[in-house]
């Protein structure tokens, strides 16, 4: 709702020495391509041979790939969030695959993706640029945002059971735990799964998809440095989904509408 490791001297790299966890290793280049040929049946495998025999099916490697790709964009996208990586620098993929232990190769999948999503933008020859948002932008975000979510809410408020709301509580108590802790990446990533939570009562999944890439997209940090909501800031923010619930639980539709519009007037 409401709204970096500092890069290597001349380089928008961030630094190895702070890298964040890496993903578990891959297998080799060469290895990949063998294990693709003997799925495929392409390959020989000296010393045995299948007279005919009906090919078993084997996992292949783009699978796992695929699953390193997700865990990547998972990590980028809470850097984003987290200001780790800093609008207006420009990040190379191999540099980014060696802070997170993989080859570049996923980390530029990942990063194309991020692409498409308006996160970042390609530089040829070079990697890809965090982009630049100015508060403008994040009020665009806001009002958008407002004009989807408050008027689902404000109709869930007054069909949805209490038992239903009251189940959603241990969602809205992590976000209080995580801003609590004052990291802002593990506060986005709760806020929106409360969001997300709340929408699904709805039971339109398309809705819950386009809000929570607009809420997502709302968690960039702006340009000219870190985001500036503070610890404060997220606990009120927190603070108020636990409000939320207590008003519709209850039955208190005004106040609920008041909470509701007021949630989102804040996140400009």
């Amino acid at each position: 709702m409401k709204q970096g490791t500092q890069s290597s001297a001349g380089t928008g790299v961030p630094d190895p020495r702070t890298r964040g966890s890496r993903v578990p290793p891959q297998p080799r280049a060469a290895d990949v391509d063998r294990n693709r040929d003997l799925a495929d049946g392409s390959g020989d495998v000296r010393g045995e041979h299948t007279h005919g025999e009906t090919p078993i099916p084997r996992p292949r490697a783009v699978v796992q790939r695929s699953s390193v790709r997700g865990q990547i964009l998972d990590a980028l996208r809470t850097a984003l969030a987290g200001g780790e990586l800093t609008p207006g620098e420009v990040y190379s993929a191999p540099a980014l695959g060696d802070r997170f232990g993989v080859s570049a190769t996923p980390v530029r999948e990942a990063m194309q993706q991020l692409a498409t999503e308006g996160a970042v933008e390609v530089v040829p020859n070079r990697g890809f640029r965090v982009v630049e948002r100015g508060a403008r932008e994040l009020a665009e975000l806001a009002e958008i945002r407002a004009l989807i979510e408050v008027p689902v809410m404000l109709r869930l408020a007054r069909t949805v059971p209490a038992a239903r709301w009251a189940a959603l509580r241990p969602l809205a108590e992590s976000t209080v735990r995580a801003a609590s802790s004052g990291c802002r990446a593990t506060y986005a990533e709760s806020d929106r799964a409360f969001h997300r939570g709340v929408l699904a009562l709805a039971g339109n999944e398309q809705l819950v998809q386009i809000a929570e890439d607009l809420h997502r997209r709302a968690q960039w940090p702006l340009v000219g440095g870190p985001v500036t909501r503070g610890r404060a800031d997220l606990v009120a923010d927190a603070a108020e989904h636990l409000a939320l619930l207590d008003a519709l639980g209850a039955g208190e539709w005004d106040v609920a509408q008041s909470l509701v519009r007021e949630h989102f007037a804040g996140t400009a």
